[in-house]
Order: structure tokens, then sequence, then C-alpha cells
């Protein structure tokens, strides 16, 4: 009969027991990310929250201390007084038209763009190309007071086309659009151009229509950029009647913000929901082109 060794004794008592560290270090991994991204969420979140709840709120209980998450008292009579204190439906409406076409505009301007800096050959391709890059890197503030003069010698100022051409080019959605046609195979274009198709042919009938998830992400990211914006608005529009719904809600502070926090926060609400249609309509084409871009071949 075989004696086994004080040795291998000790091996097999001790054995286990890395196994079972193991196993409890797997099964606390997904509790910890689940935790991680509840923390995350709710710092996303939190913010909105207080918005919602606090446009619930008469004024006198939005400075309760210490303050309350849920309302003590809800009512809508805050989202009266938006409409009531400002015309909603014009501005939505301007909001609406001016981040509809600049979402189309850029949908348009850099599929194209992307298109010819990807599959086309021309000279300086990669120096145009780095120059459009470099606009990314110039703040808004600096080419404000160029295009507002360029504006006025047209005469657009304090119109809203004065808000839609300008933005039309876009360097970041060109670069996306680059890279999605980049993940492309070259192959299909080949083969239309051996049937006789052209640039722009080729473009139109192949590459388009295998684009439409890079283009429903410039569409989406377009819209929730310019729906609230507020910078060129203010600085190109002087009439009430071209007021973007941002700049309307400002007219709720009321003189030196002595309006009703209530009723600001309410407007916030109340234009917070296209967006988040928007959004959650097209989050699924976004999630699919943001992935597809990735992929260079």
């Amino acid at each position: 009969m075989s004696r086994v060794s004080p040795l291998s004794q000790a091996t097999l008592k001790t054995s286990p027991a890395p196994l079972s560290v193991s196993r409890a270090r797997h099964s606390l991994a997904p509790w910890a990310r689940i935790a991680g991204l509840a923390a995350c969420a709710l710092l996303t979140l939190g913010p909105v929250i207080w918005t919602v709840s606090t446009s619930l709120r008469t004024p006198a209980e939005s400075f309760d201390l210490p303050p309350k998450i849920i309302p003590t008292h809800p009512t809508v009579d805050s989202y009266r007084g938006v409409f009531d204190q400002i015309d909603v439906w014009l501005l939505a409406l301007n909001s609406t038209l001016v981040t509809a076409l600049i979402a189309v505009g850029q949908m348009i301007t850099a599929g194209l763009a992307g298109y010819a800096f990807a599959r086309l050959d021309f000279r300086f391709k990669k120096s145009l190309f780095a120059l459009v890059l470099a606009t990314m890197m110039v703040p808004l503030q600096v080419t404000i007071v160029p295009v507002f003069l360029v504006l006025k010698s047209m005469s657009l100022t304090d119109t809203l086309l004065g808000l839609i051409i300008p933005a039309f080019p876009t360097a970041f959605g060109t670069f996306l659009m680059r890279q999605y046609f980049l993940g492309m195979p070259k192959d299909l274009g080949e083969a239309a151009m051996l049937d006789g198709a052209g640039p722009w042919r080729t473009f139109r009938s192949v590459y388009a229509p295998l684009a439409t998830p890079g283009l429903a992400i410039v569409g989406v990211l377009a819209f929730n950029y310019h729906w609230n914006e507020f910078f060129r608005p203010l600085i190109l529009e002087t009439s009430g009647q071209n007021y973007t719904l941002p700049l309307g809600l400002v007219s709720l502070q009321g003189n030196l913000g002595t309006g009703s926090i209530s009723v600001v926060l309410a407007g916030v609400v109340l234009s917070m929901i296209p967006a988040v249609a928007v959004f959650l309509v097209g989050q699924r084409p976004l999630r699919e082109g943001i992935t597809s871009a990735g992929v260079n071949r």
C-alpha cells in the first residue's frame, strides 16, 4: 500500500481554496458592475429628476429646507404659467424648423464629404481632411463675429435662414461618415464602376443606402445639439418672432431673475420632450452606427 506524503496531503487540503475564492470573485463581479452602473445612472438622472420634481411644486415649496425630492402638493400650475408667459407654440415651431433643416442639411453634406474623403482620389485629399478636422479645435465664440458680418452683408441676420445655412457644414459628421464609408467593402464600388456607374451613381445607388445608420447618427446628434443651442440664436436673432425655444425660456426668469423657479423648470421639462423623443426613436441606429463606424477595413 502506497503512502501519501505530508506534502501531498497539504496540497490536497489547500487546493479547493483558490477555486472557491475564484468562484466568489466571479459571483461578485456582476453585482459590482451593476452597482457601478446604478451609481452612474443616479448621478446622470439626478438633475433630471430634480428638475421634474421642482416643476411640479409651488414656487414657495421650491425653496424648502431641507429640500424634498417628492413634492408635498404636486401641481401643474407651473406648466400653465409657461404657456401664459411665452408663446410656446411659435417658439417650438421655430426650433423644430431650424433643427430639422440643420439635421437634414448635415446629413447631406456629411454624407457627400465623407464619401469623397473615403472613396475618391483627388489632390491634397489628406491635407484638406486635416484642415477639416482642425476646424473642430476652433471654438464657436472665435468664429461668431466673422459669421455675423457675412450674414449681415447678405441680409440674413435676424432670420431663421441665418441660423440654418451656416450650420450645414459639420467637421465631426464628415469625420464620422468618412470612417463609416471606409468600413464598407471596396468591391461594391468597383463592381458598380465595372457596370458603367460613375462616382455619383455609385454613391447614390450603392453606398448611400448602406450608410443609413451612419447618417442617422449625424441627424440625431445634430437635432439634439441644435435643439438646445443658445449662443448662436442669442447673437443672430433680435426679433421675438424669430426666437427659438431656448431663447424664449430665458424670458421666464423675469427681470433680474425674479421669476418663479418652478415655471422656469417647467419650461425646461417641456423643451426636453422633443429631444428625448428623437433620441429614443433613433437610439437603435445610433448604437449600430457608432459600432459600425469603428470597423475600418
